[in-house]
């Protein structure tokens, strides 16, 4: 069974920085895009960033690009997303994703099959 554990989320002052960490098991994705997402109550879940199988290549939000950085370690079947430069908009549920084929980044999320339970990110102001 694949499953997908977040974990890293927290509270944080604006300005400050968190890592989210996501450990995926059941099988390996070193050929796959792995991506984050979040979603705030009554919206739909919204593209942060994503990065392909080998890690040379990652895609990321306007809202965050220049301040999240996405990367992956396949020898740990883990991806990463530091953030920094957090601002209070950012606060929400981050979910983890992973695309079940091996092909381009995708930013829609109904082109991921597996996902993690979600870390909450809360950024006071």
């Amino acid at each position: 069974q694949v499953q997908l554990v977040e974990s890293g989320g927290g509270l944080v002052q604006a300005g400050g920085s968190l890592r989210l960490s996501c450990a995926a098991s059941g099988r390996t994705f070193s050929t796959n895009t792995m991506g984050w997402f979040r979603q705030a109550p009554g919206k739909e879940r919204e593209f942060v960033a994503a990065i392909s199988g080998g890690g040379g290549i990652t895609a990321y939000a306007d809202s965050v690009k220049g301040r999240f950085t996405i990367s992956r370690d396949n020898a740990k079947n883990t991806v990463y997303l530091q953030m920094n430069s957090l601002k209070p908009e950012d606060t929400t549920v981050y979910y983890c994703a992973a695309d079940a084929r091996p092909r381009s980044i995708r930013r829609e999320a109904g082109a991921y099959e597996y996902w993690g339970q979600g870390t909450q990110v809360t950024v006071s102001s």
